[in-house]
């Protein structure tokens, strides 16, 4: 059943995709508000194609910077489906087939680790998502954590831009669940959701294979408050995050007899 289950939805995949491609040639969307309505559509599409159903608790930021945990590129397309936005990623991403594309074209912000001016391209770049009124998305743990941990350390960098531009950082916290039917055959969000080492391809086809799915993402009720010491030391700033983060976290969903 699986199999004809991923048989099934890979082509559905493809062919939003492949809508999303002919209404971006059509369109051309030039402002980074209009690519980022359109990312917003292709990500709503996606997930309802791949039976993966998503929730808000709390006030959705609408500007301001916004901070959550990682555990999976179906983060991305959570927080796009919910509203417009715009995400600063590792250049990595850029390389990765498909999602670098749709990075690339949704006006995504790359920060490239350790090279001269990064933090200052950086900075530019979310200074204009800011002037645009866009909420700018980032996850300062800087990869995707398994689950093992609820949230891994915050590299500081771009909170530290946040702040300099003297903006509101929102925390988040995405939690996801499978069905009871995926749970009796021994799946688990740890180990068939979260993007642990296994390559983009072998993830996805994984994916594919779940009956559904469901991610809740928790938001604060107020921006984080950061103390006049974290505002001056961006290690701080760091700590103060990493808590407003795992203050709205939630228990991992376990597998099935576990």
């Amino acid at each position: 059943m699986t199999f004809f289950r991923q048989l099934f939805r890979a082509p559905l995949v493809v062919l939003m995709f492949l809508i999303c491609f002919a209404e971006l040639l059509l369109k051309r969307p030039r402002t980074r508000p209009e690519r980022a309505a359109w990312l917003s559509r292709l990500c709503q599409r996606v997930l309802r194609v791949a039976h993966m159903s998503y929730s808000v608790e709390g006030p959705v930021p609408m500007s301001g910077a916004v901070i959550t945990n990682h555990l999976n590129y179906t983060d991305i397309l959570v927080h796009a489906a919910i509203r417009p936005c715009v995400f600063v990623s590792k250049i990595e991403l850029r390389k990765v087939p498909v999602l670098g594309w749709v990075s690339m074209m949704a006006g995504t912000q790359y920060v490239e680790r350790g090279a001269g001016g990064s933090a200052e391209k950086a900075a530019q770049g979310m200074a204009k998502g800011f002037r645009d009124g866009l909420p700018i998305v980032f996850f300062p743990e800087g990869t995707t954590g398994i689950g093992e941990l609820p949230l891994l350390p915050f590299r500081s960098g771009l909170l530290a831009q946040a702040l300099m531009a003297e903006q509101p950082i929102t925390a988040g916290f995405l939690h996801y669940e499978i069905s009871e039917e995926d749970l009796a055959r021994g799946c688990s969000t740890m180990h068939d959701l979260h993007w642990g080492k296994q390559s983009l391809l072998a993830h996805l086809w994984t994916q594919l294979s779940i009956k559904s799915s469901h991610c809740n993402i928790r938001f604060a009720q107020a921006p984080i408050d950061f103390s006049p010491q974290a505002i001056k030391d961006r290690k701080l700033a760091a700590k103060e995050a990493h808590q407003a983060v795992l203050s709205l976290s939630e228990p991992i969903q376990p597998a099935s007899g576990s």
